[in-house]
């Protein structure tokens, strides 16, 4: 009951509530992102989707620009040699906060995403997708936040970060979900797991956080 119907219908309030909510919020940040760098407010970029009939599907998720104008176009952070330099002023801002999220609340409405689910893979991101079909966790719909994100985020590796959403396939409840939400509130508080560079950055670095 929960996964079919209640998640989709607490999805559709809550997104609906935040995105009146944060109207001051999304006319704020809109001028100091122009400032910064005038261009586009928004960016779109294409991310995996919930299997459908078992083939991979494809969204295009929405984020605030935290990237200069001048980044090297539709290519993912992770790719970038030394990211650091395409992040604006804001962006360092949005990201740490994870605020650049913010606008993924219409593709909530929209049911692209859940507010917990695992987190949607980048188009290219075929070695994630394999690691998820062996848990399922391509047969649910991504998530804003979901169990890796409060368990490691950036700085897992693929294999434990596909395991880690096949735990919350199989558990995934109301009590989960709630888990879930507050845990991410910590980690923002603490911009915990957030590495640029891409996912098990640190590690390969060597620089893993304690």
């Amino acid at each position: 009951m929960y996964k079919k119907f209640i998640k989709r219908l607490l999805d559709i309030v809550l997104s609906t509530i935040g995105i009146i909510i944060f109207i001051p919020i999304w006319l704020i940040l809109a001028i100091f992102i122009k400032v910064d760098d005038p261009g586009p407010v928004f960016f779109k970029q294409k991310r995996i989707a919930k299997n459908k009939n078992g083939e991979k599907q494809f969204f295009q998720i929405y984020k605030y620009r935290s990237m200069k104008m001048c980044t090297p176009h539709d290519t993912p952070t992770h790719l970038l040699k030394n990211p650091e330099q395409y992040i604006t002023r804001v962006g360092r801002f949005l990201r740490k906060t994870s605020l650049d999220e913010l606008p993924q609340i219409f593709n909530i409405w929209k049911g692209e995403m859940s507010i917990i689910g695992p987190r949607p893979a980048l188009w290219n991101q075929d070695d994630l997708y394999v690691e998820r079909e062996k848990y399922g966790a391509n047969d649910v719909v991504p998530g804003l936040t979901g169990w890796a994100q409060i368990n490691g985020r950036d700085e897992l590796e693929i294999d434990v970060k596909a395991k880690l959403d096949g735990e919350y396939v199989e558990k995934c409840s109301f009590a989960m979900d709630v888990k879930c939400f507050y845990g991410t509130i910590l980690n923002v508080l603490r911009s915990d797991g957030i590495v640029e560079g891409g996912t098990g950055a640190t590690k390969k670095n060597g620089k893993r956080k304690k």
